[in-house]
């Protein structure tokens, strides 16, 4: 039996890695151009099809994936001028982003009366996993549609989590980024802290490592922290405090209180008002050190 067509918008950083494994597992693959064209051509040499616009990639796809930045630029994709509802095609689209989930949910509700089912599926892990086949997918939708993506799925992810209905898979996702990137806040202070003291980030890490505190995430951050490699966890502070404005606004949208989440969000937005946007998040715990006046790691 044919494999689905699969249309793929936003081979970046993640994106490759999903879109290679879609492409070498089965599925003819359509991409989208990107800004950096250098995944573009690597899959294209590797038997995938560049489309022309969106509506092209609409035309030519069963099932499309998205991984973009967020709301905003899932928003443009589907329901914007030339998007891919303008193809007046019946199509699965699966968001892979880290989506604002009140626009999933009135985005489903629009694309249905287009014949589009919209299923969001955000990740979780690196870039390494995503090249790996091995992210993690929290998916929401409903039964049928879940059913029809699992397959491209399973392509790119080692583990799937049901949600539930269709917004779910993003809420989750928020609360995934919420606890990791608190974790990003408290690693931060409690290094500037013991530097403070003379406590050194070997120090603070032969304390924390194989104890109750370790952590996948924690490795990650201390790969930057003690070893200064810059790819440790390549997600930006730009899309941390993106994530975390979208969780305070759910948060004052369901009437619950969030102060932590306030706290954490702050974090990066200080980061980000001092210039550093564009850095990685366990680089975080360099900004903070910088504003308390001490520093860490090696020069």
């Amino acid at each position: 039996m044919a494999l689905d067509r699969v249309g793929f918008v936003g081979v970046g950083l993640m994106g490759h890695g999903m879109a290679s494994n879609i492409l070498r597992k089965g599925h003819p693959l359509t991409v989208m151009g990107h800004r950096n064209r250098e995944p573009v051509e690597n899959l294209k040499s590797l038997g995938a099809r560049e489309a022309t616009s969106l509506h092209d990639l609409a035309a030519t796809s069963d099932i499309v994936v998205l991984c973009v930045t967020g709301s905003p630029q899932v928003e443009a994709i589907l329901t914007g001028p030339g998007g891919l509802a303008s193809a007046g095609r019946e199509l699965v689209v699966v968001d892979c982003s880290t989506s604002d989930p009140s626009s999933t949910i009135r985005l489903a509700a629009v694309l249905a009366a287009e014949g589009i089912t919209l299923v969001d599926a955000p990740l979780s892990r690196t870039p390494k996993d995503a090249e790996a086949g091995t992210l993690d997918v929290m998916a929401g939708g409903d039964d049928a549609a879940f059913e029809r993506v699992r397959p491209v799925l399973e392509k790119f992810a080692g583990r799937i989590v049901r949600t539930g209905r269709v917004g779910s898979g993003h809420t989750m996702k928020l609360l995934n980024n919420f606890v990791s990137l608190g974790y990003a806040a408290l690693y931060s202070e409690a290094l500037t802290l013991g530097a403070k003291a003379g406590l050194t980030p070997e120090v603070f890490d032969s304390v924390i490592r194989d104890g109750r505190m370790d952590c996948g995430f924690y490795r990650t951050f201390f790969t930057w922290v003690l070893e200064r490699d810059p790819n440790a966890h390549r997600f930006t502070i730009a899309n941390a405090l993106k994530d975390l404005t979208y969780l305070s606004g759910y948060a004052n949208a369901s009437g619950a209180a969030n102060p932590l989440g306030a706290a954490v969000r702050n974090s990066f937005a200080l980061a980000a008002g001092a210039g550093r946007s564009g850095d990685f998040v366990p680089m975080l715990s360099d900004v903070v050190a910088g504003l308390n006046g001490v520093k860490l790691g090696k020069e």
